[in-house]
């Protein structure tokens, strides 16, 4: 019972939680993406993010290095919706809201996110909230970046190699 209960508890706290800002609208992202994800901070940790268009959803599955799922989310309508029977994460929904704010074209972020969002510098972006800075995201390349989600703790992002064994 004192289970049952706990559960209770952190569902109603995570509805209670700020809500990660999302576009109006998804951008047009260029789909599907392999991601290799640092994470860095207390607790570091290594995985590999797939996003892919599924119809009028985008499909986020974050997956550790043997391939288990941490999370499966889909980005439809404006809202997450968690696939399959994992448990909420709410550390993966703020990391994939915060990839689709760094993975945003360049033309497109001042329509999707409005004044929030703003070129701090030559390869620099952030998105600003009541209080300061949300994210923060400094570019290697565009599928190269260091993103900062909160204090002390900054994901490092980069497209997995091409493993097909395509010859050039």
């Amino acid at each position: 019972m004192k289970r049952l209960l706990l559960g209770l508890c952190f569902v109603l706290l995570e509805g209670c939680a700020a809500r990660a800002p999302l576009p109006a609208t998804t951008s047009a992202l260029d789909v599907p993406l392999q991601l290799h994800v640092q994470r860095r901070g207390s607790e570091p940790a290594d995985w590999l993010l797939v996003i892919q268009r599924e119809e009028a959803a985008l499909r986020w599955s974050l997956l550790d290095p043997l391939g288990i799922p941490l999370a499966r989310q889909q980005l439809r309508d404006g809202d997450w919706h968690t696939e399959g029977l994992l448990r909420p994460n709410p550390e993966a929904r703020e990391l994939f809201a915060a990839l689709l704010f760094a993975l945003t074209r360049r033309d497109q972020l001042a329509a999707l996110y409005g004044a929030a969002a703003e070129q701090s510098g030559p390869g620099e972006r952030q998105l600003r909230q009541a209080g300061g800075v949300r994210w923060q995201v400094r570019y290697r390349s565009a599928l190269s970046f260091e993103l900062d989600v909160a204090p002390g703790l900054t994901y490092g992002v980069a497209p997995l190699p091409d493993t097909t064994g395509s010859q050039h």
